[in-house]
């Protein structure tokens, strides 16, 4: 979905800054409408000229995002004759209003529009963005596309849009912390939470590792690690397992750092990415799980200089736990008159060239494989989630409905039951799943 922002300051030219924090908003329910095949418009027209209109997400900082589009812009009017591009960035808080309104109002809508990647397959059923799986995979950059960066553009086999930038989390550690106490690097999930426990006996004043009720894509790697999933199936039959055996092991891993032992609850049941992220930068945590999208707010911490960054370590020694893979994508408008020239443009603002400019005025994680290597040989502290997203990243259900279960705190709700004792594993994610099948249901 559309993502919440943390504030950014450019550094001069090549050289990256922090990523856009990921946030996944509600996405409107509508009724459902069926996909077109690729090649033509809702409009019936394919004009070859004329103004493109384009929303992108409105930055806390905005200008050097602005300066990127404008360049792109400007070499895909020179390519394209008679053309104009009126490029208007949107507030996020209120992307999902006006998208909604965009959809159901084609006079006023955008020919091409930045949309949240969880956000994908409630576009698609609300009838509004464009089967572009042909001209996708017809283009030849599209083939070293990141595999969950993809999925994220992807729905029952058909492909709605381009991949823009990705954002993944790792474990951030106190390097200072680890050499008072003589710890190693945690190898394995046991080690990183008997570590975390090891830490908080030793200075209690500190959370061994931050964790919170309320920090969904940080629990879901301890689910998915164990083997477990949130949903199976596809479009409209999604069916949750997230009371399975391997997901409720994954469940109680988590669910067991919450305590006076590591992150106690009456503090940490409430908290959520970004507040575990500031006890870390804050110096009341020896370790998190933040993103790369987190360093900027880190660096400008207490613990400058005195932290490092590696993947969250998953149940064998060498393994990396599964990373939600959030980020932004680009879409052309089903009801655009310019199909043609809104897929070109939307490829050029996707392109591997504006990716990495991107990265260099933003800190955008490239989508293309190819490109992160090369961002990451530049920029030392993107290398631990480069080696995440390498090791094997994960989506959440491609269904309409997940904006629904995200919005109304399903999983949430479902820690914070076991973290207080009101229920167990079982019966908590017995809840859980019931609830995700009703929205599933209820999605069509």
């Amino acid at each position: 979905m559309p993502l919440a922002r943390t504030a950014r300051t450019p550094r001069p030219p090549r050289t990256a800054v922090s990523l856009a924090a990921l946030a996944v908003a509600a996405v409107l329910a509508a009724t459902a409408c069926a996909p077109q095949s690729s090649g033509n418009s809702s409009s019936g027209k394919d004009e070859k000229s004329g103004t493109l209109r384009v929303w992108l997400f409105q930055e806390v900082n905005n200008k050097p995002k602005q300066q990127v589009v404008d360049e792109t812009v400007a070499a895909f009017r020179k390519a394209h004759k008679g053309t104009e591009v009126d490029v208007e960035y949107i507030p996020v808080e209120t992307r999902a209003q006006r998208i909604k309104a965009a959809f159901n109002d084609p006079k006023s809508a955008p020919d091409v529009i930045e949309y949240g990647n969880t956000d994908t397959a409630g576009y698609v059923k609300d009838g509004g963005l464009a089967d572009v799986t042909q001209d996708f995979t017809g283009w030849s950059e599209s083939k070293d596309t990141d595999p969950t960066a993809k999925q994220s553009v992807t729905v029952d086999g058909r492909i709605y849009g381009a991949p823009y930038f990705v954002g993944v989390r790792a474990l951030y550690y106190r390097t200072d912390i680890f050499k008072d106490l003589g710890l190693e690097v945690p190898r394995t999930q046991a080690e990183l939470i008997a570590t975390a426990k090891r830490i908080r006996a030793a200075k209690p004043d500190l959370y061994g590792l931050a964790v919170g009720g309320a920090y969904t894509y940080g629990a879901m790697p301890f689910i998915w690690s164990h083997g477990g999933e949130l949903a199976q199936g596809k479009g409209g039959s999604y069916s949750s397992t997230i009371d399975g055996a391997a997901a409720q092991k994954g469940i109680e891993a988590y669910t067991s750092l919450f305590g006076d032992d590591n992150c106690p609850a009456a503090k940490c049941a409430g908290m959520g990415g970004n507040d575990t992220v500031t006890a870390f930068a804050s110096g009341k945590a020896a370790m998190a799980i933040g993103g790369d999208f987190s360093h900027q707010a880190i660096e400008a911490g207490k613990v400058k200089g005195a932290y490092a960054v590696v993947p969250l370590p998953g149940l064998k020694s060498g393994d990396t736990a599964p990373a939600f893979a959030g980020g932004n994508n680009l879409g052309v408008l089903k009801s655009t008159t310019h199909r043609t020239l809104a897929v070109d443009l939307m490829k050029r603002l996707a392109s591997k060239k504006t990716q990495s400019e991107l990265f260099d005025a933003m800190g955008f994680l490239p989508t293309f494989s190819d490109v992160r290597e090369q961002v990451a040989a530049k920029e030392p502290f993107v290398k631990p989630f480069v080696r995440t997203l390498a090791a094997g990243a994960k989506f959440v259900p491609a269904s309409p409905a997940w904006a629904g279960i995200d919005s109304s705190l399903v999983l949430p709700t479902m820690f914070q039951q076991v973290i207080s004792g009101k229920k167990d594993v079982a019966a908590a994610s017995e809840e859980a799943a019931k609830k995700m099948n009703d929205a599933f249901s209820s999605a069509g």
